[in-house]
């Protein structure tokens, strides 16, 4: 009788139950009775070895050993903790380079509208804006295979068009007015990223950055900004950290040290070696010292963000306003492995100054910790301040006493529930389906030369959603699938209204057009603006 081959699941599945179940003991090796660590650890990689030669030599199909063993690492390292996490070596260049400020490439900011990738913009300084690409071309070739209509994703984008500096792509390009494509050589150039999305001053006194995450040029920009809006005038500043889910330690040290006085903790770290303990204090002479700050922060807000904020909240240096912090307080260290791979091992935990610990508490289970966040707006903790509890073990103080909570996460000073009033599942799918992104760079690109010529002002001023442009933007919902519903629509007017005014002004003056637009239905943002004389009685008690 012939024994059916086995699928590639079903292989797979008892591999990586009995990878896991070695790995297991790897991981308590330590905890074993009668052997000493160093004796454990060796019998648990041997062991480790033994089961991998046997299915290498031995097992009936044909397996991927280098596939399973990275499996096996990944599965292990999730027995740890959230955040210890193997990083593949085709994945790191892209984790790196959100970091490091820079990836190399073409230089566009681009979206998938139809199947067809479309040019959002090309980003300034790069190699793509220097040959006159630009805002709505469509992508139709790159050296010469076509991706227009071919399901091409985000990812496979990124992978066609990032390279080495100095090294050539040709991509072909369907212009508005053009009935042939154009073609362009571009050599791929080093790319700025930039985490400060935007500075500007809200009124004569009141200046606004939003810091989008915690990267490597991210102090540097931030000093920038602060320099632009004291120059403006400044005296109170609105900081931004919502949805900023961290990056390095290092710039979020310096920003609070840039508001900080004189010498004031900001962070400590405690691990289980005594290597990874250290205490981070302010030291040098910030410009922006005695005005004003609130600081905006809600569930997307973690690690660095959650160590400015903290270090701020616990020294009475500003006002915390949003909904409380995502939760991660855990210190990952990288360790480059020799196959051009990285591991990012959790060696501590961060504490604010007054000794709350951030880190969320988690049980060991990945999926439950990650689901976390939307149990957030299952149990009401979203909308409403009362459905949150602090027990009293987790209460702190504030330098001048105030009270403050750990538990995981930063408690805002300021809860401001989730707005959802004007929400509707008819606004819901125009943004699922890039409906309002699409009709806005249309739009833009349509008006560009009457739009280029007026002023952000006037444009915030003077621009309404008549019948016709309401009416074309329900067209290209209904063309993307998005059936139009008239009480639905009328729940959520106002908003698109904001929104897709927020996307035109976008295209035309980058963020610098969005966000003053969308901080217009921003809750948080709001709320803040309400709260500018309590935080400057926070700062004169100084």
């Amino acid at each position: 009788m012939e024994t059916p081959k086995n699928s590639k699941s079903a292989i797979r599945l008892p591999l990586y139950i009995a990878l896991g179940i070695a790995l297991g003991i790897f991981i308590g090796a330590n905890m074993a009775e009668g052997n000493g660590p160093a004796d454990s650890l060796y019998e648990s990689i041997y062991k480790f070895r033994q089961v991998i030669t046997h299915i290498q030599n031995d097992y009936v199909d044909e397996v991927n050993t280098e596939e399973l063993a990275e499996t096996a690492i990944t599965e292990m390292l999730e027995k740890l903790d959230p955040h210890s996490v193997y990083i593949p070596a085709k994945e790191l260049e892209i984790s790196q380079s959100q970091l490091e400020g820079n990836f190399e490439g073409i230089g566009i900011e681009f979206n998938i509208f139809k199947d067809t990738i479309h040019v959002v913009s090309p980003l300034s300084g790069g190699p793509s804006e220097r040959l006159g690409i630009m805002p709505g071309d469509k992508i139709i070739k790159v050296d010469d295979k076509t991706v227009a209509g071919t399901g091409i994703n985000n990812r496979g984008v990124i992978d066609l068009l990032r390279g080495e500096r100095g090294s050539k792509v040709k991509v072909e390009i369907l212009r508005k007015g053009n009935s042939d494509l154009l073609e362009y050589m571009i050599v791929r150039d080093v790319i700025p990223q930039y985490s400060v999305d935007v500075s500007y001053m809200v009124d004569d006194e009141i200046g606004y950055i939003k810091v989008s995450r915690f990267a490597a040029t991210t102090f540097m920009e931030f000093k920038e900004a602060m320099n632009k809006l004291s120059q403006a005038g400044m005296q109170r500043l609105i900081l931004d950290l919502t949805g900023n889910p961290g990056g390095y330690m290092d710039p979020a040290i310096k920003i609070a040290d840039e508001l900080l006085a004189g010498t004031q903790m900001i962070v400590y770290t405690k691990g289980k070696d005594p290597r990874h303990d250290a205490e981070y204090f302010s030291k040098t002479k910030g410009d922006f010292e005695s005005g004003s700050v609130i600081v905006l922060i809600d569930e997307g807000s973690a690690s660095a963000s959650e160590i400015v904020s903290g270090a701020l909240q616990d020294h009475d240096r500003a006002l915390i306003v949003g909904r409380r912090s995502f939760g991660k307080g855990l210190v990952q260290m990288p360790i480059q492995l020799k196959d051009g791979s990285a591991l990012r091992l959790t060696i501590s935990r961060y504490y604010t100054p007054s000794g709350r610990s951030i880190q969320k508490p988690y049980d060991g289970s990945l999926e439950d910790y990650h689901l976390e966040f939307y149990e957030r707006f299952q149990n009401g903790e979203i909308y409403s301040q009362d459905s949150i509890k602090f027990a009293d073990s987790l209460t702190y103080q504030t330098d001048k006493g105030r009270t403050v909570y750990g538990g995981g996460g930063i408690m805002p000073d300021y809860f401001v529930p989730l707005d959802t009033s004007a929400n509707s599942s008819y606004m819901t799918r125009l943004f699922n389906t890039n409906s309002i992104a699409e009709f806005s760079l249309i739009y833009a690109d349509e008006n560009r030369s009457r739009l280029e010529k007026m002023s952000l002002a006037d444009f915030k001023s003077s621009f309404r959603m008549t019948d016709k442009i309401w009416a074309d933007l329900q067209n290209t919902g209904t063309q993307n699938g998005v059936k139009f519903n008239s009480k639905e629509f009328e729940k959520s007017k106002q908003l698109l209204e904001i929104y897709t005014k927020a996307f035109i002004a976008r295209n035309i003056w980058k963020n610098d057009g969005f966000y003053p637009i969308f901080n217009e239905q921003n809750e948080v943002f709001q709320k803040a603006l309400t709260l500018i004389d309590e935080a400057n009685k926070l700062a004169e008690n100084q």
